[in-house]
């Protein structure tokens, strides 16, 4: 299974974060069924040095590139010295391009640094979300049933059914897949998750 595959569909990468006259206006958690707006909670607090911290985080990310390691240096240094929201959104973006360089332990631990770094629900959300994937791309479905224990809110129930139903169908277990996927279907999700969990269950053996 891709990691990253049908982005629209489930949870996408942490788009942008950026600054506005000294305020962070975005995590753009984008599911495919709306956005997750997280960014509501920066609204009111932001002091110069978070209005650096900032504009470093968006030079470390926009200078991201898989294919020069120097970049991943630069943006690893910052999630490490940066035990805040900022280290953490870092570590987010960072472990995608370790994905893309196919560096699964590399994108494990910094998702695992991620969640060290922020307390933010929605942020650990993604985070937690993230490293399930992660974890099945290296054939490790139990720890991917135990990260997905520690994604809370209604908001995520479809899209923890639909890693939650991979999990269980890696690990040969075709009626939990289907227990789950159906759990994610009868939740409040968008259309177009709910026809691709239908497809992965009509695709069941049986």
């Amino acid at each position: 299974m891709e990691v990253y595959s049908n982005e629209n569909e489930q949870v996408d990468a942490l788009k942008s974060f950026f600054a506005q006259n000294g305020k962070a206006l975005a995590i753009g958690v984008i599911i495919g069924i709306g956005a997750l707006a997280g960014w509501r909670y920066w609204s009111s607090h932001q002091d110069s040095g978070s209005r650096e911290t900032s504009a470093a985080y968006q030079q470390v990310s926009t200078a991201l590139d898989s294919s020069k390691p120097e970049t991943l240096t630069a943006a690893a240094k910052f999630a490490d010295s940066n035990s805040n929201t900022y280290g953490a959104l870092a570590s987010l973006d960072l472990a995608k391009r370790y994905v893309d360089n196919n560096e699964l332990d590399k994108a494990a631990a910094q998702l695992q640094n991620g969640l060290k770094a922020t307390k933010d629900a929605n942020l650990q959300a993604v985070l937690n979300l993230r490293l399930a994937r992660v974890q099945l791309q290296q054939k490790q479905p139990d720890a991917a049933l135990k990260t997905l224990d520690a994604v809370k809110g209604e908001g995520w129930t479809a899209i923890i059914a639909d890693v939650r139903g991979e999990a269980l169908l890696s690990k040969g277990d075709s009626k939990g897949a289907r227990e789950a996927w159906s759990k994610g279907i009868a939740s409040n999700a968008s259309p177009a998750l709910k026809e691709m969990l239908q497809m992965k269950m009509n695709n069941l053996p049986g």
